[in-house]
């Protein structure tokens, strides 16, 4: 099987996943985020599942040496907290916290209840262009184009 398409039966598996397990249930989600009120845990459960089956995949291709269908692992070196990356944290927490959603679980909403996620993903791919536009950005390397062995 081709990259594209495992590719894409990947990404229809993970949709299902999130689907069955509640995480595309903006309600279900604000739920779980409700630590001080009616608090559900159950999306701590498929958390960890995740956890799980994603630990058990990096292991097996650390002991491979490469993955599947590609030529070597990208694993990032940098470890330093900068404040972008903390700013984009704190950007996509709270957005997860007003709206329910996160950007797999929309997308994969907007297949199944399009007038629900369509304007979260509007602002989504507002936001991305916007950010294409600021200054400086596109001048930053990142993981793509940065050159071999330079942390983006």
């Amino acid at each position: 099987m081709g990259r594209i398409a495992s590719a894409f039966a990947v990404g229809l598996l993970f949709g299902l996943g999130l689907i069955v397990s509640g995480m595309a249930n903006p309600a279900k989600v604000l739920a779980f985020l409700d630590v001080t009120g009616r608090w559900d845990p159950s999306l701590a459960f498929v958390m960890a599942g995740a956890v799980a089956v994603s630990a058990a995949g990096y292991r097996a291709a650390q002991r491979r040496g490469r993955p599947l269908l590609a030529p070597r692992l990208e694993i990032p070196t940098r470890r330093d907290l900068d404040p972008r990356l903390l700013a984009g944290a704190a950007i996509f927490g709270v957005g997860w916290g007003l709206a329910g959603l996160c950007p797999g679980p929309a997308l994969t909403l907007l297949t199944v209840v399009p007038a629900q996620a369509a304007t979260f993903v509007a602002a989504m791919v507002a936001g991305m262009l916007l950010f294409r536009l600021m200054p400086g950005v596109a001048s930053r390397p990142t993981a793509e184009t940065a050159p071999a062995g330079v942390d983006a």
